[in-house]
């Protein structure tokens, strides 16, 4: 008689310390969400996509369920965990046992991992078909050549200098090389500085407070429409499913220069009307964001790691902003009838509580929302609970279960990964208007 895969537990792994991962036998995979741990099914796990990275976590040992069922700390090397591929959404991330003076983890995501029939697993979903970010799509040698063409062509163009110098060649951002590549979505950072001060930060980190080095380097000046509007408009007018978006990782927040990205949108817009012209924020200033809406913008992406006030603040940590503000900015884009995401940053534990589940459907109804982006929290999840005083005594009700709730409350709503381009939103909109 065929078992059936809910009963199929994978089995844990562990590091040696030396970069090598293998599985052990004596014991089974267990995941996490906030503080509890529980085990791991394949029926909802999937084979590591390709592209992920493995890691080692020092200062951490490994925990599994043994034959008995006796949650077990593993005795010698490391605990392990995958830093999953674009477009995937973990479900669980790892459990482990640290060490005293265990060192903070870098800003990655931790998703847990287990082994089972010869191939890693992970409790995960693809949660956007869009392949733009998928590994097999980038030749480095390829990008360095189309690269080093795009310098030429934009000699003294300081924004194409930092986006193909910084972002594709040192740091392999995929945006970055594909903007090189001339395909899908674009980059235009704009601001040094931000209005924040989010814990996860990747471009800045306060030395006095955090243990961690960011995970590249922020940009360092304002450019100008004319370096802007140099590589952004041939993008939008040959680039498939085209999209450029203001706001990245390697700057601060955009709304900084809501001037600059209002006249940028103004001058691009008079050249072209192809494509989608997208900005990811925190969406702190909602009078520019309807300035930007009016000058041609297509739509937004606004950041958020929950719906609840008090966690929201807590790792944001904004100056003269509001979450309020960020919701007033998602309503302003719907009320020019433009499209408006949520970067939700999931962390399980976190996002899984019935009291999130409760907020996130609150803002729905708020912003008449057209996309949630489910994207994983890149952060090391102990300091971030330590860092929020998150606690929390609901018990978690998993990240597939509140997305299923969403679906079936808000079927309209969007699920994705990335901004998508004007023909996905187009026949989303169509779908959604025949169902209503």
């Amino acid at each position: 008689m065929k078992m059936r895969s809910r009963q199929i537990q994978p089995f844990a792994v562990y590091s040696d310390g030396k970069g090598n991962i293998y599985e052990d036998r004596n014991l089974f995979a267990v995941g996490r969400s906030g503080h509890e741990f529980y085990p791991l099914y394949l029926d909802e796990m999937i084979p590591l996509p390709e592209g992920s990275d493995l890691f080692e976590l020092p200062g951490r040992s490994a925990i599994g369920y043994s034959r008995n069922g006796k949650l077990t700390v593993r005795q010698g090397g490391l605990a392990a965990a995958a830093f999953i591929a674009p477009a995937h959404t973990q479900l669980s991330v790892a459990a482990w046992e640290s060490k005293a003076n265990a060192p903070v983890l870098p800003l990655f995501a931790y998703t847990a991992v287990g082994w089972y029939a010869n191939r890693f697993y992970v409790p995960a979903i693809r949660i956007d078909p869009d392949t733009r970010q998928d590994c097999n799509h980038f030749d480095q040698k390829v990008v360095v050549e189309r690269g080093n063409a795009l310098l030429l062509r934009h000699e003294g163009n300081r924004l194409v200098e930092h986006l193909v110098e910084n972002c594709a060649f040192t740091y392999l951002c995929p945006a970055a090389r594909n903007m090189v590549m001339g395909r899908w979505e674009a980059p235009i950072p704009v601001s040094p500085t931000c209005n924040a001060r989010c814990i996860g930060c990747i471009s800045k980190q306060d030395k006095q407070e955090s243990p961690i080095p960011e995970t590249q380097h922020r940009l360092t000046f304002v450019p100008t429409v004319e370096e802007i509007a140099g590589y952004a408009i041939p993008h939008l007018e040959n680039a498939p499913n085209a999209v450029v978006s203001f706001g990245q990782g390697c700057e601060g927040e955009p709304l900084m220069q809501w001037e600059l990205i209002r006249d940028a949108i103004k001058f691009i817009r008079s050249k072209t009307q192809k494509g989608v012209v997208n900005l990811n924020t925190n969406g702190s200033k909602p009078r520019a964001v309807e300035e930007l809406f009016k000058a041609g913008l297509d739509s937004i992406r606004v950041s958020m790691n929950s719906a609840q006030p008090q966690w929201y603040e807590s790792y944001f940590r904004p100056t003269g902003f509001s979450q309020n503000d960020a919701i007033e900015s998602l309503s302003i884009a719907r009320k020019y009838n433009r499209w408006a995401s949520i970067n939700y940053f999931v962390m399980p534990g976190f996002t899984d509580t019935p009291e999130e589940l409760a907020a996130l459907k609150s803002l729905i109804g708020k912003t008449n929302l057209s996309m949630i982006q489910w994207r994983n929290l890149n952060i090391d999840p102990d300091w971030l609970f330590g860092k929020t005083n998150f606690s929390n005594s609901s018990k978690p009700l998993g990240i597939k279960h509140i997305m299923d709730e969403i679906h079936s409350d808000y079927p309209s709503v969007y699920f994705g990964y990335f901004n998508p381009p004007y023909e996905v939103m187009h026949r989303w909109n169509q779908q959604v208007g025949k169902r209503s």
